[in-house]
């Protein structure tokens, strides 16, 4: 059997790719408040919010420039993670690697503002006005 009948039809298409890295993000941002509230301190809970932010945003930076690059390179020849078994080249692999590094990427620009938002949420509470408006 050749590599061709083995890929799994039909291929990514970019908005589905993209479509399942939001979904990705918008289920990380309430599991990021459920974690948060395992950090005792406030202080600690604002900066662990922040580095997660801060990560989740070099994170969409560098992924999705660089999966975007792959993604062009490949040639429309977008495969999923379960036909990496039907690379047969070195240079065959960015077309496993493309539709990955542009789900991590749009999972980052979902994330940091999640992020971003918490962090406000957790700001705001040390003082009351969250819950007293003040």
């Amino acid at each position: 059997m050749s590599a061709e009948n083995e890929i799994t039809q039909p291929l990514l298409r970019f908005r589905d790719v993209v479509a399942r890295g939001a979904l990705y993000g918008v289920a990380a941002v309430p599991l990021l408040g459920v974690t948060s509230l395992f950090v005792a301190d406030h202080n600690d809970r604002e900066t662990f919010i922040a580095v997660v932010g801060g990560f989740a945003l070099s994170l969409a930076a560098v992924s999705s420039v660089f999966g975007l690059f792959l993604w062009w390179a490949s040639g429309g020849d977008i495969r999923r993670c379960r036909d990496w078994r039907t690379i047969r080249g070195q240079s065959d692999s960015i077309t496993v690697a493309a539709p990955v590094m542009v789900r991590l990427g749009v999972l980052g620009l979902v994330m940091f503002p999640g992020a971003f938002g918490l962090y406000h949420l957790v700001d705001a509470a040390e003082y009351g006005s969250v819950l007293y408006g003040g």
